[in-house]
């Protein structure tokens, strides 16, 4: 690897530097970096003014970027809680990863922690960072004992979802599919709107998500769904 010999440490500074400026574009990935890893490569490569007597030094080379320190479950690669920007880690727009990847390579069997730039508020709308992701219960009708677990983006549509049920459950394409909100009391809500994001629908943390197939007879299992039902049940969401 390059130990900053292919490109220089002052080309490494400055491209870095402006990159970490980057404004948040809505549907952009940026990229989480350990800040202690990044701690030593500021070091190594003199980032602060204040800070350049090490500047090159090999016994401050930070090596592969090591970003095990902000997963709770390596196998998993899902984040621990509570994390705090700046303070735990660093966030780099997908030019500046690949950069640093490419000079530093990434730590053997650890994935890039990627995430999107998702928009918020109600009324003024500012873009931010979504570091943790919302994670959502799947199950099939038919069985709904058997629940699997996944993460999702708020800016994850109700289709993207639906798609990777139908992989997860290995139900054939050529089957007509369609998704289901289910309360703790039992009670299902209809969610019609495949273009809605996780965001526009209301999904939130540990929300419980069942797909139900057509029957060969072409009938749904849970009924018809007239529209009426579906706009209680949004009036009832608005209320929750």
């Amino acid at each position: 690897m390059a130990e900053g010999g292919v490109v220089d440490l002052e080309t490494q500074r400055t491209e870095v530097s402006a990159l970490l400026k980057t404004q948040l574009r809505r549907g952009d990935t940026w990229y989480l970096i350990d800040s202690r890893w990044f701690k030593q490569w500021k070091k190594y490569v003199g980032f602060d003014s204040w800070d350049k007597y090490q500047m090159g030094d090999q016994n401050v080379y930070p090596g592969p970027i090591d970003n095990s320190g902000l997963l709770k479950d390596t196998d998993t690669q899902s984040l621990k809680e509570h994390l705090i920007d700046e303070l735990d880690y660093i966030l780099l727009p997908t030019e500046g990863w690949n950069k640093l990847v490419s000079w530093y390579t990434l730590m053997e069997n650890q994935e890039p922690i990627a995430r999107k730039v998702v928009e918020q508020g109600m009324f003024v709308k500012h873009c931010k960072v979504e570091v943790y992701l919302t994670e959502l219960k799947l199950c099939e009708n038919g069985n709904m004992n058997n629940v699997v677990t996944r993460r999702f983006s708020k800016a994850d549509t109700i289709d993207m979802i639906e798609k990777e049920m139908i992989k997860i459950f290995n139900i054939p394409e050529e089957k007509e599919t369609r998704l289901w909100n289910k309360y703790m009391s039992n009670t299902f809500e209809p969610l019609t709107k495949p273009e809605s994001t996780i965001q526009d629908a209301g999904l939130y943390q540990g929300q419980m998500l069942v797909i139900e197939q057509k029957t060969q007879e072409g009938q749904w299992p849970r009924g018809s769904t007239p529209k009426s039902s579906y706009n209680d049940a949004q009036a009832r969401r608005k209320n929750f």
